[in-house]
């Protein structure tokens, strides 16, 4: 099973430009698992770095592709259709969230027990989960070329509603971070650790790495 520590790093994070800073100087890790192969062998260059400050998880993710969407227009919306990066924890086992971000900014972030329908956050919530893309947040059709995107996140610890999280320090999460977009022209669905399935599905948490925060 992978493992990641999750750095403790002091900062302001009402700054995101500062806080994408702090992150570009850390550790990556890479999305590079190709699960289905034979269907979808499409593999984007995709790393994330995450750490936390306690009240808040800092997450950057630096992508290479060769095709965008950026169709979505609203908060929990069809994220997953755009060119899509996505986060999924589960702070006690029974429980998961699915945060998903497409490469303008847009979000989702829903929580449902294992094998469940999931609730989605509320607008408020959703309003505090701090964006900054380098594509700015216009929306974009399809477009074919050679991008090199980042998008930094600052989610402060209440964005995780029904956790009651006082502080990240010393927490043990499981999760997976991923890259997807099934709308594209090739659809790809890469992860961060394997996922033994027929077809894609990321709301799989029997195959979550280990995320340890300081």
């Amino acid at each position: 099973m992978k493992k990641i520590t999750v750095p403790k790093i002091s900062i302001d994070t009402t700054d995101i430009n500062l806080v994408a800073q702090r992150l570009e100087a850390l550790s990556v890790n890479k999305i590079e698992t190709i699960n289905w192969p034979d269907t979808y062998p499409s593999k984007p260059d995709v790393t994330f770095t995450i750490a936390h400050n306690g009240e808040n998880i800092l997450l950057q993710y630096r992508v290479k592709e060769n095709e965008i969407l950026a169709a979505v227009t609203k908060d929990n919306g069809e994220v997953w259709t755009d060119s899509c990066v996505e986060m999924f924890l589960s702070f006690d086992n029974q429980h998961y969230y699915n945060a998903e971000f497409t490469c303008i900014g847009k979000a989702l972030l829903g929580y449902r027990k294992f094998g469940e329908k999931a609730v989605h956050a509320s607008e408020a919530t959703m309003q505090s989960i701090l964006r900054q893309p380098s594509l700015g947040t216009a929306n974009r059709g399809k477009e074919i070329g050679n991008f090199d995107w980042t998008l930094t996140l600052v989610i402060p610890r209440t964005a995780f509603w029904e956790s009651n999280i006082a502080s990240f320090d010393g927490l043990h999460a499981k999760g997976n971070f991923y890259k997807c977009g099934d709308s594209l022209s090739t659809p790809h669905f890469v992860s961060w650790t394997t996922i033994e399935t027929p077809k894609p599905s990321f709301h799989q948490p029997s195959f979550f790495g280990e995320l340890f925060f300081e």
